[in-house]
């Protein structure tokens, strides 16, 4: 028996299916967490990571890591066929993307404050042509900023 498995493992390890194996995994879908805080590096009223790049069906967790945010889609910010959300203040929520495109999230009660967040479904990068008009002053510069970052 012990002869039959190191020739099953010799073999999985010298053909290239290791490779293979590895590559599968990162097309399945994967979760990725961000985290809805006070303050960080960026300044007040962060999520981290303030840009998010996933495929579609990959799920997104919101962690309430900080009391009295929660995450939601903002209007205007949605792909076409997309789905908006709004989670509970406090609450984590767990939310999976299968609409490529640019995806704009906020949190309700700080919006204003500038906290928001980008999340780049498929691989079109976010720009500035993303941006509605009608975003608060906050919001618009933390967005630019992120873009800034990011781009």
């Amino acid at each position: 028996m012990k002869m039959l498995l190191r020739t099953a493992v010799l073999l999985f390890l010298t053909t290239g299916f290791l490779p293979l194996a590895a590559f599968a995994e990162t097309l399945s879908p994967q979760i990725h967490t961000v985290e809805m805080l006070n303050r960080d590096d960026s300044g007040p009223m962060p999520f981290a990571p303030g840009y998010l790049v996933i495929q579609p069906g990959d799920t997104v967790k919101f962690l309430a890591t900080h009391a009295g945010h929660n995450a939601a889609t903002i209007e205007g910010m949605i792909p076409e066929g997309g789905e908006a959300f709004i989670g509970n203040i406090n609450q984590e929520i767990e939310v999976t993307f299968d609409q490529e495109g640019i995806w704009g999230i906020k949190c309700s009660p700080h919006y204003t404050m500038g906290m928001v967040m980008l999340i780049q479904v498929g691989d079109t990068p976010a720009s500035a042509d993303d941006l509605p008009g009608d975003l608060p002053p906050a919001a618009r510069q933390r967005f630019l900023d992120i873009l800034s970052a990011n781009g």
